[in-house]
């Protein structure tokens, strides 16, 4: 696997094990929608079906999925692929994580980034 490309093993400790099991679903598929995942999940996982949505929104807001909108009969409706790209998601696992530090500590989170960064600078 290039370096690039992520592996599930890496992502078990930062992502819930339904969205693993989702990645590992879209791993085999060239491009599904949510309908096809929840049938692939409901039998062995027990996985409500609006629950299937809001863990792929989860999963693109992280960069792990892919997203494109496709005109079906009854309106739109999204089809998910695997993007797979690991800087993409360290990225924006690390954006979450130093934004949930400075909404909980403010400018002492901030203060003290700086001084680590300008630290690393020496």
């Amino acid at each position: 696997m290039p370096s690039n490309q992520f592996s599930l093993e890496e992502l078990k400790n930062s992502l819930s094990e339904t969205e693993v099991k989702i990645l590992d679903i879209l791993r085999s598929k060239e491009e599904t929608n949510s309908a096809f995942i929840y049938g692939a999940l409901k039998k062995k996982h027990g996985v409500a079906r609006s629950s299937v949505p809001v863990l792929l929104e989860r999963l693109h807001s992280k960069g792990l999925v892919k997203r494109r909108k496709e005109t079906c009969r009854g309106g739109m409706r999204y089809l998910y692929s695997l993007n797979g790209c690991k800087e993409n998601y360290y990225k924006s696992l690390v954006e979450s994580v130093v934004n949930k530090m400075i909404d909980k500590f403010g400018n002492v989170a901030v203060s003290y980034f700086n001084e680590r960064f300008s630290k690393k600078d020496d």
